[in-house]
């Protein structure tokens, strides 16, 4: 397929640990970090004779994930069994849904919702060499505390186009999650897991190829770079004449190197079968009733409550409404002073953030005091815009009072004729021949006369004022 054009397609399984006190069908607590194999019971460990009771309040944050993304709520659901044999999974099976989850469809942003169902979460293995926790060159060892953890798994549609795109969606994910408080979303931990179902395609076509599955992805860094590896390895064996094979793989971020874990499974190849033990779940209004009465303020409510009571730009509210972290940041800076135009606030706080990485704002040096008193310095004149990005770098290293930064470092704007006369009247001495091109009407020069005056003050001048400045020496209208 040389010479045409592939469009990647890109699909989501998303896996989030339940905030619950206890596991999905048994009474053990959970918890992270404990000594391993500490928080186990018969249930747990697939013992003969033991049986499953569901976590009701699983369910209950089941219903309000899928109110949260629009989907079609079950009234009766049932749990199967997904049968397939792993050392981290002691029944030989994991309780999962299969034909009738919990909910069905749905929408998030501009990317649609397959169904988001409940299931339990395997247990954990530790491999010698790769953890640093065991010895032994060819060893590995279970943890099955994790094992019986509440999971929603929420499945997209393939909608996705790019690596960028699934990134930002998935961060609108978390931040929906977190405003639910159904999980707390730790990427770090395992308690918002991701994989990526790849293929590619000749765009413009409704052709779908041979798709790859890229397992447990569990930060959005490694999330992008995966999805952007493996495309890439797609293009280049559909553009040397060879076909994907359908596999699961893992992709490595220390060496970008993507390899096979085995061959990708369908539905039939786990033998889905009705869990004997688990009656169908009927969901009654009082648990919608419920479920509804504990819903936030979503991230879309959030974005439009910006736009039309604060009167941001769509960027700017959309930026917040979606990343929640920086939206408190974003009001908290507001509360702060109260007087600052809002807009103004968002556009310091975009700016903080650019310096800051995937480091949060409220994580900073920059307290949201600190913030909104620059913006203020600004607003007054105290301070230009140039000077108050040296204030901001200077407060991001060692925190402190911007209004003591300004004075410390000199930064204060210099303004008014008095002041700014003098040195504009020395650059235009300085460069002669520019001086006799702007007296001639070429205003082109003129940047560089102000560049000159900005140099002189290190960035201190108003540049509208310089250039008025400079009309004003030359006679010019």
């Amino acid at each position: 397929m040389a010479g045409v054009e592939l469009e990647p397609i890109i699909g989501l399984e998303i896996h989030v640990q339940l905030r619950t006190a206890t596991k999905m069908f048994c009474s053990c607590a959970l918890g992270f970090g404990e000594p391993p194999n500490t928080r186990t019971c018969p249930v747990c460990l697939g013992l003969p004779g033991a049986l499953p009771v569901a976590n009701a309040e699983a369910i209950h944050y089941g219903l309000m994930i899928g109110m949260a993304l629009e989907s079609t709520l079950a009234p009766i659901s049932t749990f199967h069994r997904k049968n397939y044999f792993y050392p981290d999974l002691p029944k030989g099976y994991q309780i999962s849904q299969f034909d009738l989850p919990l909910c069905s469809g749905g929408k998030l942003g501009e990317v649609n919702i397959h169904r988001v169902h409940l299931e339990e979460d395997a247990a954990k293995l530790n491999h010698a060499g790769a953890s640093g926790r065991i010895e032994g060159a060819d060893s590995s060892i279970v943890d099955f505390n994790r094992g019986g953890t509440p999971l929603a798994e929420i499945v997209t549609e393939p909608e996705l186009r790019s690596a960028e795109q699934a990134g930002e969606w998935l961060r609108l994910l978390r931040t929906t999650l977190r405003a639910l408080g159904v999980s707390d979303v730790n990427m770090e931990e395992g308690s918002l897991r991701c994989d990526a179902n790849i293929s590619l395609r000749p765009a413009g076509t409704d052709q779908l190829g041979t798709k790859t599955e890229l397992k447990n992805m569990n930060s959005f860094r490694f999330i992008e770079r995966g999805i952007r590896a493996e495309v890439e390895r797609q293009r280049a064996l559909i553009e040397a004449g060879e076909s994907v094979t359908q596999e699961t793989l893992h992709f490595d971020p220390k060496s970008e190197s993507i390899t096979s874990l085995r061959s990708k499974e369908e539905a039939h190849d786990y033998r889905y079968f009705p869990e004997p033990d688990l009656p169908p779940v009927v969901i009654t209004e009082a648990m919608l009733e419920r479920a509804a009465a504990e819903l936030p303020e979503l991230p879309a409510a959030r974005e439009q409550r910006y736009i039309e009571q604060l009167s941001l730009t769509a960027e700017s509210a959309r930026l917040f409404a979606w990343r929640a972290e920086l939206a408190d940041y974003f009001d908290a800076v507001c509360a702060a002073d109260p007087a600052l135009e809002p807009q103004v606030a968002a556009n310091w706080v975009t700016e903080l953030q650019g310096r800051l990485g995937d480091q949060e704002a409220e994580d900073s040096k920059v307290t949201a005091t600190a913030l909104a008193q620059l913006a203020a310095l600004v607003a007054s004149s105290t301070i230009n815009q140039g000077g108050a990005k040296q204030a901001l770098d200077t407060l991001l290293a060692d925190g402190g009072d911007p209004a003591a930064v300004v004075a410390a470092e000199g930064l204060e704007a210099v303004g008014g004729a008095d002041q700014l006369a003098p040195i504009v009247a020395a650059a235009l001495e300085a460069n002669p021949e520019l001086t006799e091109r702007l007296r001639g009407g070429d205003m082109k020069p003129i940047g560089v006369i102000v560049g000159e005056v900005m140099k002189q003050t290190r960035g201190r001048a108003d540049g509208k004022e310089v250039t008025a400045l400079v009309r004003q020496q030359l006679g010019l209208p």
